[in-house]
């Protein structure tokens, strides 16, 4: 992984990880790169064609919840490599027929929900947006607008919804009339990341770890979401972290009780 300490201009952390996203987001900006979701070049082949499947890469989001993030963005292309990736090829799947193969495929910790709420986003995908999923970000609309959106599909909270358009804007480059909307998603990495670094008091207030990341950067709050993801999955870990190797050391308070 890239070193970035040598582009702090101080030593405040909150300057640093907004400089950091900053920087990839620019790196990012100039052209579209393949984003590696997975692990599986198959499937990471149907979740970055956001032309021909735009609806695997909506009810992936949909399913990245309580479980590791390459195991449920795998969850639609491992349903269409069976059903088919026609959006309306899977709408024709009842939903028993997919809590069957949930359960029989063990794609999720919560099996009988998640094949509910995946076979919903079929249908709102069909009923709100013509089957064409990439209506919600098209033709540059509000962050505010992209975000309600989602929120609008079953099981999708601010998270999630939040999430899938910092990835759109960040990833896949897609443009938006702004960026104010997309929020930090507090997972359990960037909440542990932010209370070690002294940037919150209290990791589990969800809501404190939201209006820290405005505050640092109030026209793309989410800017830091990945870089501070990527600190908290492979550095700053819950027990024995790699405070040592880790590229924003030098800024961090080590908050470690």
């Amino acid at each position: 992984m890239q070193s970035y300490s040598a582009i702090y201009s101080d030593s405040n952390p909150g300057n640093a990880l907004v400089q950091i996203g900053k920087e990839k987001f620019v790196s990012k900006s100039s052209a579209h790169q393949r984003v590696h979701f997975t692990g599986n070049d198959d499937y990471d082949t149907i979740l970055n064609d956001l032309i021909n499947t735009p609806h695997a890469f909506v009810l992936a989001c949909l399913m990245d919840r309580q479980i590791k993030a390459e195991r449920a963005w795998s969850i639609p292309c491992i349903i269409m490599k069976h059903f088919g990736t026609n959006i309306y090829s899977l709408n024709s799947v009842s939903e028993n027929q997919y809590a069957e193969f949930f359960r029989q495929q063990s794609l999720h910790r919560f099996n009988g929900e998640m094949a509910k709420v995946f076979k919903s986003g079929i249908g709102r995908i069909i009923d709100y947006f013509i089957g064409d999923a990439a209506m919600i970000w098209k033709n540059k609309p509000s962050s505010a607008k992209a975000v309600y959106d989602f929120l609008q599909f079953k099981g999708a909270g601010v998270k999630i919804a939040t999430m899938a358009v910092n990835i759109l804007a960040r990833q896949f480059c897609i443009q938006f009339s702004d960026y104010y909307s997309i929020d930090v998603s507090p997972d359990v990495h960037i909440r542990r990341v932010m209370y070690r670094m002294g940037l919150v008091e209290n990791q589990d207030d969800i809501n404190s770890v939201i209006y820290r990341a405005r505050e640092l950067n109030p026209e793309f709050p989410g800017i830091i979401d990945t870089s501070v993801w990527e600190i908290g999955r492979d550095y700053c870990r819950p027990s024995n972290p790699r405070c040592d190797t880790c590229y924003v050391s030098n800024v961090c308070i080590k908050r470690l009780y």
